[in-house]
């Protein structure tokens, strides 16, 4: 599976690339700074899966079937929570 990494996360390029994915960034594929439709749209024309921490575009993701991971504020607040309590037990 190819991902399209959104903006934000240009930077995990490598660590995803290194558990075994295809990666594009959004200003690889030439997407810096335009509308979040485009960013969609490219995805589902180029049979990405996007990977964003903005809504907006994964809610047009889900209306246009076009396959997205949100990473929303509320998932990285568990996921730290939960390495927290397992790492640093009281």
């Amino acid at each position: 599976m190819k991902l399209l990494l959104d903006e934000m996360y240009a930077g995990l390029k490598e660590y995803f690339e290194a558990l075994g994915y295809e990666v594009l960034t959004a200003q690889e594929a030439g997407l810096k700074a335009v509308k979040d439709r485009d960013v969609v749209e490219y995805a589902s024309t180029h049979n990405l899966l996007l990977v964003t921490q903005d809504q907006k575009p994964a809610e047009l993701a889900e209306l246009l079937d076009v396959k997205c991971v949100f990473i929303s504020n509320l998932m990285i607040a568990k996921l730290v929570d939960q390495k927290i309590k397992v790492s640093f037990k009281e």
